[in-house]
């Protein structure tokens, strides 16, 4: 997130522990803040993640249905120009890559390049702000103590978002594997790739490490990119005191300026590689 002008913090590891702790609810005990157990923890609800995702997508809907609403093909609005412009461009990349797609990977590639681009899009707004926001009406109408608050306002920041997203494209790489090539076909995709039918054992380790990569690396490029930078505008605003304050803010918008270009960049990369994925899923036993 992008940095305030903070004053001296005293303990510099609970400023950035706290900002990076979600608001975490366990739905078997009922209490909140609880860390997971474990990674597989289903009773822990990430709060912040599903508050700033569930809003997120509320703006695209409405965004979408209120051009939908106005189209016009002789006098398009300004708004209606913008959302051509990123279709098109989505349409280009998945007719360059998946020529023989069907009509639902033009949809879900741009559903997933504008989520992307707006849960990373929410690194830019100062670190504090929303925090401080949530701790204040917290504090103020619950009577809260505002140290115990926590709020992490970038969804892909958290690890739990990033694999969700992934395992979605996984299921469909499953999904159209079987669709182009039969259960059958998919199985033997895994008996006989890529070494043969004299090398079944290894087919099978070397194609399911091959497949399960594919989620793993999707989840963990945008998690690390967007933690990293998260995490450095952190330290920036420690900075926040005295001489430094100047550079401070010379540090936060030279980092902000290229954080800019990270946040679209990775928003495409994981739409690219989606519809790579889904492409390569879709050609035949022979083709593969």
């Amino acid at each position: 997130m992008s940095e305030t002008n903070a004053p001296a913090i005293a303990d510099q590891g609970s400023y950035i522990n706290h900002h990076l702790h979600n608001a975490t609810y366990n739905v078997s005990t009922g209490k909140f803040n609880v860390d997971p157990g474990s990674i597989l923890d289903f009773n822990i609800l990430f709060l912040d993640t599903l508050f700033v995702t569930i809003v997120l997508s509320f703006i695209i809907g409405l965004f979408a249905w209120r051009v939908g609403k106005n189209l016009s093909a002789d006098t398009p609005s300004g708004a209606q120009n913008f959302l051509e412009t990123i279709v098109e461009f989505v349409n280009q990349q998945v007719t360059d890559i998946f020529p023989k797609a069907d009509r639902l990977v033009g949809p879900l590639a741009l559903t997933i390049f504008t989520i992307v681009f707006l849960m990373n899009l929410m690194d830019i707004i100062p670190v504090d702000l929303l925090p401080g926001l949530v701790s204040g009406i917290a504090s103020t109408f619950f009577g809260a103590d505002p140290h115990h608050i926590y709020f992490k306002a970038v969804p892909t920041t958290n690890l739990d978002t990033t694999f969700a997203l992934a395992l979605l494209v996984f299921g469909l790489i499953i999904f159209y594997n079987i669709k182009h090539k039969g259960l059958v076909g998919y199985i033997k995709m895994f008996l006989f790739h890529p070494f043969g039918k004299f090398a079944m054992p290894v087919n099978i380790l070397m194609t399911a490490i091959e497949e399960v990569a594919k989620p793993v690396s999707l989840g963990l490029r945008l998690f690390g990119n967007m933690f990293a930078g998260e995490l450095l505008f952190l330290l920036i605003a420690l900075l926040g005191f005295g001489w430094a304050v100047p550079g401070e803010i010379l540090l936060g918008f030279l980092w902000s300026v290229f954080h800019l270009l990270v946040i679209p960049l990775q928003a495409f990369i994981f739409m690219l590689l989606t519809i790579v994925y889904l492409s390569l899923a879709s050609q035949g036993t022979d083709e593969h």
